[in-house]
């Protein structure tokens, strides 16, 4: 693999513009069409890169966070929304309080079809009065304290194996393609 080609997202910094030029540039000159080409062009770049980044929003309700997967291998060459980078959608479940030692579903309110596709689910679990924070899923070298995390057409479910019930603020992220 060619190391030049292993990087991300990103916009030159090391465009340059003459202040004093640009005041004294003749509008109907080459160089100031040239000047023109080069700042459409810098626009472009500043937009695709923009467009490529993951954006740090976390909502309730679904939003292209702005990364891409693959095209979809079902399609070879398809039309354009079919053919191209698939984008993610993320979506925050406010999920509560984890359960006492059982099941807790919440509806996570995706339109799942035959093409949604689940790239990631996570969460987290904060206890505010212990001051104690978990990760979910979470794996523990005791059994009875794991904390299972799963998602299915219709909810988001957490089984808790001990008492859980003092992590009262629990947030769940998924992010999922639709095609």
């Amino acid at each position: 693999m060619d190391p030049s080609t292993l990087f991300g997202s990103f916009v030159q910094t090391t465009q340059v513009w003459d202040v004093a030029q640009l005041q004294d540039v003749d509008v109907t000159s080459p160089e100031f069409k040239e000047l023109l080409v080069r700042l459409y062009q810098q626009i472009n770049n500043i937009a695709i890169v923009l467009n490529t980044k993951d954006t740090g929003m976390y909502e309730l309700s679904e939003f292209v966070n702005g990364q891409l997967y693959f095209n979809n291998p079902v399609y070879n060459s398809g039309t354009p929304f079919q053919g191209g980078p698939r984008q993610v959608i993320r979506l925050v479940v406010n999920f509560g309080a984890l359960p006492n030692t059982g099941t807790k579903s919440v509806a996570h309110g995706i339109t799942c079809t035959g093409q949604t596709t689940f790239t990631r689910i996570y969460g987290c679990s904060s206890d505010v009065t212990g001051k104690n924070y978990i990760p979910l899923p979470y794996a523990s070298p005791t059994a009875a304290n794991n904390i299972e995390l799963k998602v299915d057409a219709t909810n988001v479910t957490i089984i808790t194996g001990s008492n859980r019930s003092a992590f009262t603020i629990t947030y769940v992220i998924l992010e999922y393609l639709q095609n």
